[in-house]
């Protein structure tokens, strides 16, 4: 799917491209499907459709067909603050969908971080707890948009207050126990929620969930490229591939021209084709870490590889597309973020000295338009930290012990929360992939909070 694939190719350490991979994969002990009926069903015994349209300020869009069996499936629109400091001061629509079953079930909050995937596909933990499931699409991404260009109110805070207002006005309706999850970016984004609410749900499972601290401090994710993941033969590999790339740049770059004019596609983003290639090839280790495995490693071209091959590679591991306009415009308001509160990190360069053109490409200026101020709030990611260390509860990480995001991971605080690793795993990973123990205990653990009483 078009969206996913957009999502995944521009995952980041600040986000990740793939919020939507836990909602692929049954994991153990799937719910079995409700009965139909119970699905159909509203507060009061009536039609659910009849108790959406009761609550103020949500519409319903459309009824979608495809949902699994006990399941409705829903696009809504919601009325939000632009600022939530001054309701009156101008609203947007947020696009939420919902997976309905029945409001005797437990609900899972979904955040993407991104827009909204319009399909009916369950998170991991609301296929293990045959819940409910609101899908939550972030503020400026898709057509969550506020008329106003203006992205000054693109922050982690006024988010979290959006995330806040769906819980409140939904638990009119769903008054069990609630559930928020999200990978990536939105795994980041729930534990946003979770800093500034942190009642609204009663547990947060998070995936792949980066915690870039110190946006001055980049070495731990430098030296987990350099030194950790993989096996040296693989890095070596990668290395060794960047540098070719970079001394077959005029022809790499004809080559992404002519792909450019046939797609009628443009760099005034970025700055340019050359720019945009030297962007792609840098981030090459970063990008094949997130989504491939060692096992993918013997496929990295080698230096007599013809540049056709090269581009090839290139164009699949580092997705070539997203840094031309049609794409890279929609995805300014996630460079944004990362340049005014998430930070992004720094990827190994000594092996190309020579071969570069452009200071400082990869960072998040490169993808925002000048006329766009970018001002780093340094205070806003300590905050979070601080909170997850301390005062943060019924948290579980679920992190991949090969995937380059996690690099500096969030380390809650003993009867806070967990961190659990899947050996092996990249940016893609699930509770289902995590040694037997563990997935018990998190399985365990994640039904423990969805019990009422």
């Amino acid at each position: 799917m078009r969206l996913l694939t957009r999502r995944r190719l521009l995952t980041s350490t600040a986000a990740a491209a793939s919020a939507t991979a836990v909602a692929t994969v049954a994991g153990p002990a799937a719910a079995p499907a409700r009965a139909a009926t119970r699905g159909r069903t509203g507060g009061d015994g009536g039609d659910i459709v009849d108790a959406l349209r009761a609550l103020p300020g949500l519409r319903i869009v459309e009824e979608r067909p495809g949902a699994e069996p006990g399941y409705r499936f829903f696009v809504l629109g919601l009325r939000q603050p632009v600022y939530h400091g001054d309701p009156g001061g101008g609203t947007f629509e947020q696009r939420l969908t919902l997976l309905h079953t029945g409001v005797d079930r437990p609900t899972v909050l979904f955040s993407t971080g991104y827009d909204v995937p319009l399909v009916p596909r369950r998170t991991e933990p609301a296929i293990l707890l045959g819940a409910n499931q609101i899908g939550v699409e972030h503020r400026f991404f898709g057509t969550s948009r506020p008329t106003a260009g203006d992205l000054t109110h693109l922050t982690i805070r006024q988010a979290a207050d959006d995330h806040h207002r769906v819980t409140g006005l939904l638990r009119r309706l769903y008054s069990r126990r609630w559930i928020s999850t999200g990978g990536s970016k939105g795994g980041m984004a729930s534990v946003y929620h979770r800093r500034f609410h942190p009642h609204d749900v009663d547990g947060t499972v998070a995936y792949s969930a980066p915690n870039n601290v110190d946006d001055r401090e980049d070495s731990a994710y430098v030296r987990f490229l350099e030194h950790t993941v993989g096996t040296g033969e693989a890095r070596d590999a990668l290395r060794t591939a960047q540098r070719e790339m970079l001394l077959r740049r005029a022809e790499l770059v004809a080559r992404y021209e002519a792909w450019a004019a046939a797609a009628q596609d443009t760099f005034r983003v970025i700055g340019g084709a050359d720019k945009a290639l030297e962007i792609a090839v840098l981030r090459v280790p970063f990008m094949f870490w997130q989504n491939r495995t060692a096992a993918d490693a013997a496929a990295v071209p080698g230096p007599d590889a013809s540049t056709d091959a090269l581009y090839a590679w290139l164009e699949q591991i580092a997705a070539l597309p997203v840094y031309a306009d049609s794409t890279a415009r929609d995805f300014i308001p996630y460079w944004y973020q990362l340049g005014t509160q998430m930070g992004y990190l720094s990827v190994p360069t000594g092996h190309l000295d020579g071969l570069l053109r452009y200071p400082d490409a990869v960072e998040p200026r490169s993808f925002v338009p000048r006329d766009i101020p970018l001002r780093f709030d340094a205070e806003a990611m300590p905050d979070i930290d601080s909170w997850v260390r301390r005062r943060g509860s019924r948290l579980l990480f679920v992190n991949g012990t090969e995937d380059p995001s996690v690099a500096e991971a969030f380390r809650p605080c003993p009867r806070g929360g967990r961190v659990l690793w899947v050996p092996g795993g990249n940016h893609h990973v699930t509770i289902d992939g995590l040694p037997p123990a563990d997935r018990e205990d998190a399985v365990a653990e994640l039904r423990r909070w969805a019990q009422d009483g």
